[in-house]
């Protein structure tokens, strides 16, 4: 089969894959992105299909794929959709202490007694949860690679002591 004839039999599909989509989804909207997704994938694969294989079929399997894709990855994102009239949710302060630990008591208390870890040992820990790799502190120190993994082990226990009963 020709890429042109392929592409016309996926087209030629997509109000029978409209359908489909009622079985996951009740919105109209995310059910055109389903199609969407599964026609562009079908026409980005179209080299796997087989010709011997059922063309509905292979798209149905695509669309049943994406549609627990996304499902995981909107659970694993903790989304929600705010349906009501003027996205009342949506612009509801969050006075939350999480998202404002500056403010929080708790929270300046534990860096207080995390600063007093001293600086030979607060540096390079400080470094490595900001992103930077061992080998990058060790160059930047201008110390060797082992001295910073164990200053770094032992900032973490300085600090769990710190903080222990907390």
């Amino acid at each position: 089969m020709t890429a042109i004839e392929f592409s016309h039999k996926v087209a030629g599909l997509r109000p029978t894959l409209q359908t489909f989509t009622r079985r996951f989804t009740s919105s109209r909207e995310e059910s055109q992105d389903l199609v969407q997704d599964t026609i562009m994938k079908a026409l980005m694969y179209k080299d796997k299909f087989r010709d011997d294989t059922n063309l509905k079929g292979w798209l149905f399997t695509i669309m049943r794929n994406t549609f627990i894709n996304n499902y995981r990855k909107n659970q694993r994102a903790k989304t929600s959709h705010d349906t009501t009239k003027e996205l009342y949710f949506l612009n509801v302060k969050d006075d939350h202490t999480f998202n404002s630990p500056d403010s929080s008591y708790e929270y300046k208390d534990a860096w207080k007694k995390i600063e007093t870890v001293k600086d030979e040992l607060l540096i390079p820990f400080k470094m490595h949860t900001s992103g930077y790799k061992y080998n990058e502190i060790a160059d930047h120190l201008n110390i060797p690679i082992g001295t910073v993994k164990n200053r770094i082990f032992h900032a973490r226990k300085e600090i769990q002591k710190q903080l222990e009963g907390y």
